[in-house]
């Protein structure tokens, strides 16, 4: 028996002509580069406009102008489009880029300014908002948004994926409704949740304000965030999976518990973990249904109880330096605890290659 063997052929230089760049198309893209940006630099100091609106009125269109040029002495006229396309992508990219990198240099730089070691587990007790920064903390806020989010994702989460599980492993008839509302509630402000469980809690007196009640809201604002994601999710799982299960004389309910889930895990995971950032910093809802107090309480369901966001905006409106001190950082410890929580799940989820 003759065995049949392919031999590798190595690719020869010069057989990617598609990637080579004459010396004509490199001094045209360096002119339609630099030009706009030297212009718009010109601008900026002569005109008194501001970097955001140099941006948008000045380089932009000079940028898509020079591509335009570029592309049309270098590629012809099936190049402007492409051109014009790759800088608004590119332009796009930078500036969202640049917006989140400077609210997390923001946060960090002016943060670590107030942030020390007893200012993760103090609380505000006998400080006022001119108080030095060697005294207080937040960490009866740390503790009070731990508590909130926490119960919070309790209540979402397995209604949230029961949800979930209803409108990918069922054909209930009533798919279409329950798909539409938590589409809808995708848009709810956030501000009409605390509302809503003010005035259907507190307005009519059965309750009073206290941290279930904040999150009672929250819930509202990431169980739409967990069913959507949670859905289409457990929709990539392949079909065939479910079907071989089905034939091996498994019932249904074991199927999505020991085939469907597993399969899924790293994306429900996921889908937790965006409902859960979808909630953290929300600060609305808290104002109307928790009170700050300076103290450190661990019971949600009865009493103030004090939370990052809350923190933030009492400081912040104190009108006082130290207290916006506090507030950077209180949202520099916020935007940690929310890395710690992103990290770990990512290090947990993640499949280790034997």
């Amino acid at each position: 028996m003759m065995e049949n063997t392919v031999q590798l052929l190595e690719r020869p230089a010069g057989a990617t002509p598609w990637k080579t760049r004459s010396q004509n198309f490199r001094i045209w893209i360096a002119a339609a580069s630099i030009l706009p940006a030297a212009l718009s630099y010109l601008v900026y100091l002569n005109a008194g406009l501001s970097g955001a609106a140099i941006l948008l009125i000045v380089f932009l269109p000079l940028q898509l102008l020079g591509a335009a040029i570029a592309a049309a002495f270098t590629r012809g006229r099936r190049g402007v489009a492409d051109s014009q396309l790759s800088v608004l992508v590119l332009f796009a990219t930078s500036f969202v880029a640049i917006m989140l990198g400077s609210i997390v240099f923001s946060i960090i730089s002016w943060g670590l300014k107030a942030v020390s070691p007893h200012f993760i587990y103090q609380n505000n007790v006998y400080v006022t908002p001119t108080t030095s920064l060697e005294y207080g903390g937040a960490g009866h806020a740390l503790i009070g948004s731990l508590l909130v989010v926490g119960l919070a994702t309790l209540i979402a989460v397995p209604l949230g994926l029961a949800v979930a599980v209803y409108l990918t492993e069922t054909k209930g008839r009533f798919k279409g409704p329950v798909r539409f509302l938590a589409q809808s509630m995708s848009g709810l402000p956030s501000i009409v949740a605390g509302l809503f469980v003010y005035a259907l809690f507190i307005a009519t007196g059965t309750a009073n304000l206290s941290g279930w009640l904040g999150s009672l809201a929250l819930s509202l604002l990431m169980l739409p965030t967990v069913v959507r994601m949670s859905e289409e999710v457990l929709k990539l799982v392949p079909g065939d999976l479910r079907s071989a299960a089905l034939a091996l004389g498994a019932p249904q309910r074991r199927t999505f518990f020991q085939v469907v889930m597993p399969t899924a895990k790293a994306g429900l995971i996921t889908a937790v973990l965006l409902g859960i950032a979808r909630v953290v910093g929300e600060t609305a809802p808290l104002l109307l249904t928790t009170r700050l107090m300076s103290e450190t309480s661990i019971n949600p369901f009865y009493g103030d109880l004090a939370t990052l966001p809350t923190f933030i905006f009492s400081n912040l409106t104190a009108g006082f330096d130290t207290g916006r001190a506090r507030a950077w950082a209180a949202a520099f410890l916020l935007l940690a605890v929310v890395g710690l929580i992103f990290g770990a799940t990512r290090a947990l989820t993640t499949q280790k290659v034997k």
